[in-house]
This record gives structure tokens, sequence and C-alpha cells, in this order.
């Protein structure tokens, strides 16, 4: 479940963290009767993903690059019930890389009190500059749970092949599809007891994996992104049923790799 450490009041008392955008000028940032609106757009796919099963108990979470913003779905809260004005929404240009622990740049911050920004914040930045990323999906899917368990300690990846569902996935998430007779590979990292916390071994291994499209975290979840918020849905979806494969097909003991 994402941490609550990841206040938007993290900096000193004495700097309070404020919105460069206050009232109607802030609201309208997340005003819209477009169904495909980012703020719209975050509270449809929380509610989707919920029934799935994905962001069960307040965890997990959605965020959108949008132009020069990028819109936040907010730590701690049910997210099917999210509404549009409970979302955050920062300028993608920030002061500094966000990172564990730094303060960042808001355009509009909600008015509801006890709401606080994603503890995945800096882990969806990891998609946006180093996969330049539209949208970034994070799920507590069982299935990518139970994989990392099942594939034992030393596991450092995912690896399965001559599955039909690889072809809705990218390389690296944002590039070409990959075909039915190309090997997926995910890498897997360990947890940690802070979300953000997790965002250096994110990068780290979404530069060793280049060809990754998304990032598996141990006892945890998945990190899923792609060039709009439709092909990171689509990949999250088809990653989610290679993920209940494997976990299948490793308990019937037939091999992930090959057409045997």
């Amino acid at each position: 479940m994402a941490s609550s450490s990841s206040n938007v009041a993290s900096a000193p008392a004495s700097e309070p963290v404020r919105a460069q955008l206050q009232g109607a000028e802030a609201d309208a940032l997340i005003t819209s009767t477009d169904p495909e609106h980012p703020a719209n757009l975050i509270c449809e796919l929380c509610r989707d993903f919920y029934t799935l099963g994905w962001v069960t108990g307040t965890g997990g979470g959605i965020s959108i690059r949008h132009g020069k913003h990028v819109y936040l779905a907010p730590s701690g809260v049910q997210k099917e019930r999210i509404k549009p004005e409970h979302i955050f929404v920062l300028p993608f240009a920030q002061s500094s890389v966000p990172k564990p622990g730094s303060q960042r740049d808001f355009l509009r911050i909600p008015t509801r009190v006890g709401l606080k920004e994603s503890a995945c914040t800096p882990l969806f930045w990891n998609a946006f500059t180093l996969r330049s990323a539209g949208a970034c999906i994070h799920t507590h899917s069982q299935h990518a749970v139970l994989l990392t368990l099942l594939l034992g300690k030393s596991a450092k990846s995912f690896r399965i092949s001559h599955q039909e569902m690889i072809k809705g996935v990218r390389l690296g998430g944002s590039g070409k599809t990959l075909r039915f007779f190309d090997t997926l590979e995910v890498p897997i990292i360990e947890n940690t007891a802070d979300e953000e916390d997790l965002t250096e071994g994110m990068a780290k291994a979404m530069e060793e994996y280049p060809n990754a499209a998304a990032i598996l975290v141990r006892r945890h979840g998945v990190y899923i992104w792609g060039n709009t918020w439709e092909q990171a849905k689509i990949q999250a979806e088809c990653l989610d049923y290679l993920f209940e494969m494997g976990c299948k097909m490793i308990q019937a003991g037939l091999p992930l790799v090959g057409d045997d």
C-alpha cells in the first residue's frame, strides 16, 4: 500500500508547500466535461482498476502527463471514490527531479483536508523522464505479487515466450510491439518499507533492462507505463494476463520460455 510518508507538507513547517495557482484558476485545470480530460480519466480508470482488484485498500494509482502538466491521483484514499477535485496537478518541469523526501512544485493542491500527493510520484517521474511516457500505472495485482514469490528470491526477472498476449506489450513500454515468438522480460526489484524508496531501484532496473515495459516489485506489485494512457492500460491488462499465466505455468511445472 502506498506510504503516507509522502505528504505534500514534507517541507519544514516554516516553508509550507503551496500551489502556484489558487481558486478558480487552479480548479480550471481539473474541470472539464470532456471524458478524455486527464482529471476525468484518472477517476474512471481508478474505478475500473478497483473492480479488477488492482487498487484495493487505497493502494496503487495512476498518473497522466498531459502537455506541460502532470495529473496525479491522491494517496491513501479509496481509489474507486476519487473525484476530479481530488486530483493534484504538477508542472512537468520541476525545480528538481522528484526523489524521496524532496519538495515538489505544484500547480494545484486539492482543498480537501487530509489528501496527500501519491507516494508513487518519484516513481511515476522515472517513467516520464527515462521512457518519455505519457502515463504510468501502479497496481497491487495479486498475480504480480504471487509471480514474484513463485519465481523465488534469486530471480531477477520474469521471462515468458510463445504467448499471444505478448503482442500487446511494447519494447521499453513505448516502442514497437513484441511478436509471438519474442521473449518478454520484466525485471524484479526488492520492496522497501516506504514506497518512495523504490525510486532508485526502479530507475536502475529501467536502465539495465531498456526493453522492459514494466517493473515488478517483489511482494508488492508492478509499475507499467506507455506513450499514452491507452497504451499504458493495454499493457497493464496484457501483462497482468501474462503474470497470471506465468503463475499457473510454474505451478503446473510448464516451462515459461519455449513452445514445449
